[in-house]
C-alpha cells in the first residue's frame, strides 16, 4: 500500500517577507517602493515603473527569489470601488463596468495605484532556502494606457510567454521583449479582448474561416 499522506507541520510559505520589503525599500531609495499591502498573508510591494527591473534584480540576487510564477495584468478602467466584476449589454440595460454577479467576486478590492493598468509579478523563493523557509511575494506596478514597461526576460526568462499573453489580451507593451507577438489570438485580431472597453456582444466571430 502507498504511504499515507502526512500533514505538513508548518505553513509551506511562512510569514510575509517584511524583511525583504525593508531591504528592497532601502536598496531602491526614494521613489522606488511606492506602497505595500499584506492581505491574506500575501505581501504586495508596489514599485515605480522605472524601478521594475531594479526591484526584480534585487529580489533575485539579494533575497533569493529564484522563481517567477507569472506576470498578470488588470484593467481598472471606470472602477468606482463599489463592487467587483462587470457585465452587461444593451439587452441588460447597458454595460455597467462595476456591477457584481456570479461572473465577478463580490469582495471589493482597493487599488494600490492611480493609473489604469496594474501589472503584477509573483515571485517565489524555492531552491535557495531549506524546508520551511520558502517565501512568496508580489511586486506590482501601475501604467497608463500606452505606457511601456521593461521586460523581465533578462532577469527571469520565464516571463517570456506571460508577457506575450499580457500584450495579446490586455495590450501592455513590454519594452525590450525579443518577440512581443500574439500568443493566443491570431495575428489579424483587432484589439485586446481583456480590456474593459473591448466590445461585448454583437461582433462577428473573428475566428470564422469564412471571414
Amino acid at each position: 500500500m502507498p504511504e499515507p499522506i502526512r500533514a505538513i507541520s508548518q505553513p509551506t510559505w511562512g510569514d510575509p517577507d517584511l524583511g525583504a520589503l525593508e531591504r528592497l525599500t532601502a536598496a531602491l531609495g526614494e521613489g522606488g517602493v511606492l506602497t505595500h499591502k499584506v492581505d491574506r498573508d500575501e505581501l504586495t510591494i508596489v514599485v515605480a515603473p522605472s524601478r521594475w527591473i531594479d526591484a526584480a534584480l534585487h529580489l533575485r540576487d539579494a533575497e533569493g527569489y529564484d522563481f517567477l510564477s507569472d506576470v498578470v495584468t488588470a484593467d481598472w478602467l471606470d472602477y468606482g470601488g463599489d463592487v467587483a466584476g462587470y457585465w452587461g449589454t444593451e439587452a441588460f440595460g447597458g454595460r455597467d463596468m462595476n456591477r457584481s454577479g456570479s461572473w465577478g467576486n463580490a469582495a471589493v478590492p482597493k487599488p494600490l495605484g492611480d493609473k489604469r493598468f496594474s501589472v503584477s509579478c509573483h515571485l517565489l523563493k524555492l531552491i535557495t532556502v531549506g524546508p520551511g523557509e520558502h517565501r512568496r511575494l508580489r511586486i506590482q506596478t501601475w501604467l497608463d494606457d500606452g505606457e511601456p514597461l521593461a521586460t523581465l526576460i533578462p532577469v527571469y526568462p520565464s516571463a517570456d510567454y506571460h508577457e506575450r499573453e499580457a500584450w495579446d489580451m490586455m495590450g501592455i507593451r513590454f519594452a525590450g521583449h525579443p518577440n512581443l507577438v500574439r500568443i493566443l489570438l491570431p495575428d489579424y485580431w483587432e484589439g485586446h479582448p481583456h480590456r474593459k472597453d473591448s466590445p461585448v456582444g454583437g461582433e462577428p466571430v473573428q475566428f470564422s474561416d469564412a471571414v
